[in-house]
């Protein structure tokens, strides 16, 4: 299904009629880059490791916008089983791409599962490897299956990984986590020249007020978002929606690659 362009819309048009999968776009960020990419105008899949949160997250996008029709659609991808990942992912991309037909325009990976941060006494081989194996080693795989059958491979087309402060500000205890988002930095480089003309790129997060966190919070929600506000030069915590439109501008420069763009409330300066 196309949209028609409006004459005037040169800039908010951008990506209507893009075909644009995001990995991790049931909750949070991801489901945030998904709605304004609908909103957008462009033909959306969206992935998670479960099929019926998949379904549910496609009937809140058509409430919505109601008049988006087929242009979202959802298929289930587990990233975490190292045995099946590679064979998981050649499926999604069949599906998002109708088996290489439609080729992907942008792929956004805000794939993620929920790791609790160890002490460095406490910290084991296995748990490393877990925790870089959906963020980190999925979308190694990701990159090497997309070019040449599931990607347009054109500057205007565009890969956007995720990243986080952590790496270049990391709390106590999260030197492992933020090694891995260092290592997800990197990637993106190399992407970039490997993958070239397509674009590659990485947003760094701050603290970002998603389901992820309620649920890591618990009762204790008020007290992390305040300490959250504290770290920041704007007293304020980091909405999905507000990340989602550093991912927008990823796809729809096309003449920014190999960077990293920051969204932390000015964690940084603090």
């Amino acid at each position: 299904m196309t949209t028609t362009v409006p004459a005037t819309s040169k800039y908010t048009s951008k990506l209507h009629n893009k075909r644009v999968l995001v990995l991790g776009g049931t909750s949070g960020i991801g489901f945030c880059v998904a709605e304004a990419s609908i909103e957008s105008g462009a033909t959306v899949i969206v992935s998670s490791s479960r099929q019926p949160k998949i379904d549910t997250t496609i009937e809140r996008i058509k409430s919505s916008y109601p008049d988006c029709g087929a242009r979202i659609s959802g298929h289930a991808c587990d990233l975490a089983n190292t045995e099946t990942l590679e064979q998981n992912l050649e499926a999604l991309l069949r599906f998002a791409t109708s088996d290489g037909k439609d080729k992907l325009d942008h792929v956004v990976f805000t794939a993620g599962d929920s790791i609790a941060v160890k002490s460095l006494v406490d910290t084991t081989i296995d748990w490393i490897q877990k925790v870089g194996t959906v963020r980190f080693v999925a979308a190694i795989l990701l990159g090497k299956l997309l070019v040449p059958r599931y990607m347009t491979s054109s500057a205007e087309s565009s890969i956007t990984l995720t990243g986080g402060v952590n790496s270049t500000k990391p709390g106590a205890g999260w030197g492992v986590l933020a090694s891995w988002g260092a290592a997800i930095e990197g990637l993106m480089r190399g992407f970039a020249v490997d993958l070239k003309p397509i674009r590659v790129n990485c947003v760094a997060p701050g603290a970002v007020n998603t389901e992820l966190v309620q649920s890591f919070a618990g009762d204790r929600l008020d007290a992390v978002l305040k300490h959250f506000r504290d770290m920041t030069t704007t007293g304020t915590v980091g909405r999905p929606e507000d990340l989602a439109e550093a991912y927008l501008y990823c796809m729809k420069d096309q003449f920014v690659t190999g960077s990293v763009l920051h969204s932390n409330g000015g964690h940084l300066l603090t």
